[in-house]
């Protein structure tokens, strides 16, 4: 019996059933019925297919990653044949066929423990006891030699030192018939061969005290180890080092204890062993700030310190290192300064808050720190989201370098109405405390765009808050204040620029200061966001990329469109290849080809609701009213809101307003200057039994209870009324 590697359980081998799949597996089989189906495995790019990547799991079995098993297209793979790679064994057929799954973990580091499947075993045991073994065996068999050849040596000497005793005895016994002979002349000498003796005597322990003076002195500067960067430790394997930094995961094999480290420069693993699965330095503990001294050592291809000595810092030392990492890191993810997209005076106003968000983006890309962005599920978020989606990729790329790293560290989810309440919240807060305990993830950074702006979110960010994960909001509303108290930080236009931009250029904005590199490729993005009267400067920047009026309708009546239809997914591609479509002659093809069925289904609505709008005239003001659930197809493209600014658009000469009335939802369109809060409040006074509450300003909706429809609905128009 043994124990789990991750829980300690016991168990026939070194991994229990639940944690099978969170430990990589190297397997030692020669048939596709050893293999356990579930685990994950080492594997190499054998060849490619139309309709997949055919992989090696060990040297005898070979297994088809089918195209749809993976979360990208498979031309953006950037394997090569003979490339490692790890994939997840879902099937063995009964001809031998091996059907493979996409692993997320394409490193041997963000596995929980490296296994051997080994058949004739009968159970898997850790990689690395087998490698201590095999260290062990090879130790003994070095020091047999060594036995043997110590003995060798010691009967050599013994044989010189018997003839060195033989011709001393000789050479005793002809200097005593030498000295008896010659005892008045070494008398009459005055003592000159006692002399002799005294001055050889002294020579030889004088000579002997410099020798070890000698050896000390180069002892100790040997065991003085080179303080060094953990960046740098690729060109110092061999060498004695010692580390300074955070302790930023501590895993616990059969083996050592690992103790990952980070400086300014990167982070390594250091193994530390006392003794097989017992915890060394048990008092050390994330967070902490550590010197470490240990030997550099290169294993199974990836750095690794050997930990000969670790130290926990306190007070002064600690707050020093602390304050000179934290100094670093935000020097090297602070962007330098950029110039906005176009002239703004509104983003000229948020130079500051622009540069504090990018900054955010970028340390947490620095420290491994995963970026969620979770958007409205309109054209505008969807925009919004894709321009920091577009500068944040390269960068995970470029830091993690592997081929999932783009889709591990980084995630873009919509949201329904542009709030973040509990139910999203807790999906999100789930997922997170899953990844941390599966895989050792550090909490996300939540960037809000086109979402989040007012108190309605409160409840979401206070479940994030209480576990301590940051939180940035990109709104082009003006955020409400209880809002910016409980985020990390904020993007938002005051109340006299609300009216004059769009999420989709503040975050764009935000985008070019995460990653110039990418600067070209969000130009046309201000401009698509606008449905209408977009600022000149921005179309302007539009058709420098391209774009003119029609193509920046068409993209923007496209991505509306699939906003619609991707509510609860992201779908990253589909999204690219409409915003970012590479071919600038195919501008308007797939983005043309969608549009034109946003225009049919929108026209069509519209004109149905339009022949069955209800005018009602309130004190001095007109107000057209239209029951959507009757005039409107439910759960269909378009949704609700959009209908009804569409249809406001289209009607905007004929009255002052619109309200839209579904079963326990009402909707308000005015271009008078009316705040959603203020309005609700009125009408929950007017209808004290109507449960009215604000739903979503974004959306420009209002809750109540559904028996109460004719009061609340009575109420709003006139509450509307006054304020127009």
């Amino acid at each position: 019996m043994g124990s789990c590697i991750i829980c300690g359980k016991s168990v026939d081998g070194s991994i229990c059933d639940i944690h099978e799949e969170d430990a990589l597996f190297e397997f030692r089989g020669s048939r596709p019925d050893q293999l356990t189906v579930g685990r994950y495995y080492r594997g190499s790019v054998d060849g490619f297919a139309e309709f997949g990547v055919f992989v090696n799991i060990g040297d005898s079995v070979t297994g088809l990653l089918h195209r749809s098993e993976l979360d990208r297209r498979l031309d953006s793979l950037d394997w090569d044949s003979g490339d490692v790679v790890y994939v997840q064994v879902k099937n063995v057929r009964d001809n031998g066929n091996i059907d493979l799954g996409w692993s997320i973990r394409q490193s041997e580091r963000e596995f929980r423990g490296i296994l051997v499947d080994d058949p004739d075993i009968g159970h898997a045991i850790e990689l690395e006891a087998e490698d201590e073994n095999e260290d062990a065996d090879e130790a003994d068999t070095q020091a047999d030699a060594s036995t043997d050849d110590a003995a060798q040596d010691d009967s050599t000497e013994a044989e010189e030192d018997q003839e060195a005793e033989d011709d001393s005895t000789t050479d005793r016994s002809a200097g005593e018939v030498s000295q008896a002979g010659d005892a008045d002349r070494v008398d009459g000498a005055g003592g000159s061969v006692g002399a002799t003796e005294e001055t050889e005597t002294t020579t030889s322990t004088g000579g002997g005290a410099a020798v070890v003076e000698q050896q000390d002195a180069e002892s100790e500067s040997a065991a003085e180890p080179v303080t060094a960067a953990i960046g740098d430790l690729e060109s110092l394997v061999g060498d004695d080092v010692r580390l300074e930094g955070e302790v930023v995961d501590i895993r616990q094999t059969s083996g050592p204890t690992v103790f990952e480290l980070q400086d300014t420069t990167g982070t390594v693993d250091c193994a530390a062993f006392v003794e097989a699965g017992v915890r060394a330095y048990p008092d050390v503990v994330e967070a902490d700030m550590v010197t470490l001294d240990g030997e550099v050592r290169r294993r199974r291809g990836e750095i690794q310190v050997e930990t000969a000595d670790l130290t926990v810092l306190e007070a002064e030392e600690r707050d020093a290192v602390e304050q000179r990492l934290a100094d670093a890191l935000d020097e090297e993810a602070r962007p330098e300064a950029v110039e906005p997209l176009a002239e703004d005076g509104v983003i000229e106003q948020l130079s500051d808050e622009l540069v504090e968000a990018a900054t955010l983006v970028r340390r947490a890309v620095l420290t491994d720190r995963p970026v969620i962005v979770r958007h409205a599920n309109t054209a505008d978020g969807y925009l919004a989201g894709s321009a920091l989606e577009r500068a944040t990729l390269p960068l995970v790329t470029e830091e993690h370098r592997r081929a999932d790293a783009q889709y591990h560290y980084f995630d873009r989810r919509p949201l329904e109405g542009g709030v973040y309440d509990m139910d999203d919240a807790t999906k999100d807060v789930t997922n997170m405390l899953d990844n941390r305990e599966r895989h050792d993830e550090k909490l996300p950074l939540f960037v809000f765009v086109a979402a989040g702006g007012t108190r309605e979110s409160l409840d979401g960010f206070d479940l994030l808050d209480v576990y301590g994960a940051p939180s940035l909001v990109v709104d082009d509303i003006a955020v409400d204040d209880e809002v910016i108290d409980a985020v990390d930080a904020v993007v938002s236009p005051s109340e006299s620029g609300a009216a004059t931009t769009t999420a989709t250029t503040l975050a764009a904005n935000v985008a070019a200061h995460v990653n110039e590199t990418v600067r070209d490729d969000l130009r046309h993005l201000p401009a698509v966001s606008f449905w209408e009267e977009a600022p000149d400067a921005y179309v302007e920047l539009a058709a420098e990329a391209g774009y003119d009026a029609d193509a920046v309708t068409q993209l923007r009546e496209a991505v509306a469109l699939e906003a619609f239809y991707q509510s609860y997914e992201d779908k990253r591609e589909l999204i690219t290849d409409l915003v970012f479509g590479d071919d600038e002659d195919d501008i308007g093809g797939l983005a043309g080809h969608i549009a034109e069925q946003f225009r049919e289904k929108v026209d069509q609505e519209v004109a149905t609701a339009r022949a069955n709008l209800d005018y009602q005239t309130v004190g001095d003001a007109r107000i057209a009213v239209l029951d959507t659930d009757a005039f409107s197809h439910q759960y269909e493209f378009p949704p609700e809101t959009l209908l009804l600014d569409e249809l406001h658009r289209d009607i905007r000469d004929e009255g002052d307003a619109l309200v839209g009335i579904s079963t326990d939802t009402l909707y308000v369109r005015t271009d008078a200057d009316v705040d959603l809060h203020d309005l609700s409040d009125m009408v929950a006074d007017e209808a004290p039994e109507g449960g009215v509450a604000t739903r979503s300003v974004r959306e420009g909706s209002v809750r109540y209870l559904a028996g109460e429809r004719g009061a609340v609905l009575d109420a709003t128009l006139k509450v509307l009324s006054d304020r127009l």
